[in-house]
Parts: C-alpha cells; sequence; structure tokens
C-alpha cells in the first residue's frame, strides 16, 4: 500500500509526528524513530490483532526487531550495538507503543537487561574490583545478543511485597562452586518460553534467617537451564501477547558468569537511577497516541475499510476530540521532561516529577481510550477495530510493578511530606 507523502518539520527533520512530541531530535534519535515508526506502521499494526486474538507471543515482530538491530539498540557501540541512550530508547519505545503495545511492552523488559548492564551502570558507584568484574561478565552477554540475536526477559514479580521494593525477593541464589543454586519462583513473567535468557532478581541465601533487600542478585538464567520449568495458563484481559506465564528454579545451577551485576549493586542501582524503573511507560504513551489517531480518522471517515463517514461534524464529537488532545499534549509534555532530567542521583523535584510522569502516562493512556469509545461509539468496540484493544492494553499499566498508581501515590505523598531519614514521633 503507498503511504501518503507529508512534509517534513523542520523541527524534527521527520515526515510525521513522533508519539513522544515534536523536538529536536539528534541524528541517531532521528534515524532510529524513522524506523521504528515504518516498521510499526508497515509490519506490527496488521499483526497485532493476531497476538491479541491468539494470546500468543509476538515472535515475527521479534525477527523484524533483529533485522532491524533494534534488540542491540542500548549495547554499547564498542560492544557492536546502536548504542543508544535512555532518552533515545525511551522515544523509540513509545513509537513501538503505538503500533503494538505486547510488542513494545516486552521489549522494554530486554532492553533493560542491557540498558540496566550498559549506561545505568556506568552511573552507579562500584568499588574498582566490582567494576572491573562487572565490565567483564557484561561481555558475555552483550555478544549473546550482538552475535546470536539472543533474546532477555526480566520477570519481577512474585505474588509478594518484594517486586515493589518493600521485601526481599523470596527467589534465593546461593553461592556455590563456580557459581550460584536458584530456587523459587517468578509469576507475570513476560516473554515466557520466548526469552533465551531469564534476568532474575532473587536474594542471596547467606544461611540465615534474616533475608535482606539490599542482598538483591540479578542473574541470568538460561532457559535450558536443568530444574527450569514455565507453567501455567496464559488468558489475561489485557497485553495479551506478553504470554507473561509462571517460572519454576528448582536447584537450577548458573555460572558466575550468568551475574549481570555484581554483588550488592542492583539494590544501590535502585536507589541511584529511580528513572530504571520509568520505562514501562513509553509503552503507554504509544497506546494513547495510537488512541488519539484512531479517533481523528474515525470520525473523518478515514479508516481503511470501513465506510468513508464523515462523522466529525457533530460539536460534541469536536469537543471530545479537543479534550483527547489537550490530555494527551500534557502527556507528552511531563514525559519529555521527565526522560530529559533522567540522571543518577536525582533532586527530590526531579523524583517526584518522575513519579507524576509515570502515573499521569498510566492513567492517562486508559482515559483517552475511554473517552476515544465513547466519542467514536458503538462501532468502536467491534473486534475487527483496534479500539477495544487499546482500551483493554491501556487499562494494564497502571496495575505493573514496581510503579502501580497506587504505589506511585504513596510515593510522591510520603516523599513530599517527608525528607530522608525523618520520623514522626
Amino acid at each position: 500500500m503507498n503511504q501518503p507523502i507529508n512534509p517534513i518539520n523542520p523541527t524534527t527533520g521527520l515526515d510525521f509526528t513522533p508519539a513522544v512530541g515534536d523536538m529536536p531530535f539528534t541524528p541517531l534519535q532521528r534515524e532510529l524513530l524513522a524506523k521504528a515508526h515504518a516498521l510499526g506502521r508497515d509490519k506490527f499494526a496488521a499483526r497485532a490483532p493476531q497476538w491479541d486474538r491468539e494470546a500468543s507471543f509476538p515472535f515475527a515482530n521479534y525477527d523484524d526487531l533483529r533485522d532491524a538491530g533494534f534488540l542491540k539498540l542500548c549495547v554499547p557501540t564498542a560492544h557492536g550495538g546502536l548504542g543508544a541512550d535512555y532518552t533515545t530508547y525511551m522515544m523509540v519505545a513509545a513509537e513501538v507503543g503505538r503500533f503494538c503495545g505486547a510488542t513494545a511492552l516486552t521489549w522494554n523488559m530486554h532492553i533493560c537487561s542491557t540498558m540496566w548492564t550498559g549506561v545505568l551502570a556506568d552511573g552507579i558507584a562500584m568499588t574498582e574490583e566490582q567494576r572491573a568484574e562487572h565490565l567483564a561478565r557484561r561481555e558475555l552477554h552483550f555478544s549473546r545478543i550482538v552475535n546470536d540475536g539472543a533474546i532477555y526477559a526480566q520477570p519481577f514479580s512474585e505474588g509478594t511485597a518484594a517486586a515493589a521494593g518493600r521485601a526481599p525477593f523470596g527467589t534465593t541464589a546461593k553461592k556455590v562452586d563456580g557459581g550460584w543454586l536458584i530456587n523459587g519462583r517468578k509469576i507475570w513473567a513476560s516473554l515466557s518460553g520466548a526469552a533465551d535468557y531469564y534476568g532474575i532478581l532473587c536474594t542471596e541465601d547467606k544461611g540465615d534467617d534474616h533475608p535482606d533487600a539490599r542482598d538483591t542478585l540479578y542473574i541470568s538464567v538460561p532457559a535450558t537451564s536443568e530444574g527450569f520449568s514455565i507453567s501455567g495458563d496464559w488468558d489475561p484481559l489485557g497485553m495479551r501477547g506478553t504470554v507473561s506465564r509462571n517460572l519454576a528454579f528448582k536447584d537450577v545451577f548458573v555460572s558466575d558468569a550468568e551475574q549481570l551485576m555484581p554483588r550488592g549493586i542492583y539494590f544501590k542501582g535502585a536507589q541511584t537511577w529511580p528513572a530504571m524503573f520509568f520505562t514501562l511507560s513509553p509503552t503507554y504513551l504509544g497506546l494513547a497516541n495510537a488512541a488519539y489517531d484512531f479517533t481523528v480518522k474515525y470520525l473523518r471517515g478515514e479508516v481503511e475499510g470501513e465506510p468513508p463517514i464523515k462523522r466529525r461534524q457533530f460539536p460534541t464529537k469536536q469537543i471530545t476530540v479537543a479534550q483527547m488532545r489537550i490530555q494527551l499534549e500534557n502527556m507528552k509534555s511531563i514525559f519529555a521532561r521527565a526522560i530529559a532530567e533522567a540522571k543518577p542521583n536525582p533532586s527530590k523535584d526531579e523524583k517526584l516529577r518522575l513519579y507524576a510522569a509515570h502515573y499521569s502516562v498510566m492513567e492517562g493512556a486508559n482515559d483517552i481510550a475511554r473517552l476515544a469509545i465513547r466519542t467514536c461509539g458503538g462501532q468502536s468496540m467491534m473486534k475487527h477495530l483496534p479500539l477495544e484493544r487499546l482500551y483493554r492494553d491501556s487499562r494494564c499499566g497502571a496495575l505493573m510493578l514496581p510503579w502501580t498508581a497506587e504505589l506511585i501515590l504513596d510515593r510522591m505523598g510520603r516523599e513530599t511530606l517527608y525528607e530522608a531519614g525523618e520520623k514522626d514521633a
């Protein structure tokens, strides 16, 4: 199908408006955004209904991501990657989310395994010994992705407060000769059955009865490991293509080389880089854009395969579109500022703004989808159109750990009213 030729925006250098909004982009950002937009428009959008209908993993999309070099997006150039930084990834992820939420959300899990061990780890304080250990070990993980096209997952949840950072992880790693023995389970493990390696968070078992979150380990478990298994059905409301089933680890041995971070560094990283947990939000900013884009096309009678009936002449629909645009612009603005400010050890205001951006995007995406359904009417709920899927997918964002909507409100209120170390008598 021939795509319409749009004029080049002199600010962005692109012939489309990215999901993150119009702003000056670096040459790399411009190139990656254009590539992501073309992939989504020409391939991902048409496939999205299949992954949703079947609750199946988007393997074909991952073949395209691999061919485009996007699996190694945040691997440093010195290791054969594209060298994208945090801000660039967040822009590109929103563009992918605009066309397939499940692909963007699972791709985030993979990218974080490279970003946390790459550019984020470079900003975490380590001893010389820890830094040398980390630089040596990440070579293995980067080479698997660059040379073999490997996919990494990143399961957090266990059904406890651990994923929210409020308790030690129940999954444990015990030191043995040459490596670690992993025992435990993870739930809601996206990419289950699709990943080659599972980067799990677990607590070091030191042989006592006092597990400590400061002893969290970040370790990669190969999918072929003896004692590793996947179980459970997968038939959720939304984000069905993530295929987030249960993982079990029973005396799974992994070598020392599988450590993605040295002992004790993950906990320090979580304190140093709060923006590392903001990386789920671009998917939902993309979904919000998609709901808005569809609404405009539908009311203008320009949805492919639908009768060219215009509904734009009704004032109530015009007002709703205006409300959607206002909310979307607010979301884009706070998102853009948050990713521009992302860094190690942010100020209190920067951290609170980060929380506000996450909450605004996660709740705002579903609100825009809600408004879209109301103004497009009953026809928009039909399965052959994308809006009902966008509504279901967008509802899932506020539920995702470690920063659910409720936890964000709790953090914002507490950290606004209490300075570090303050307690009431």
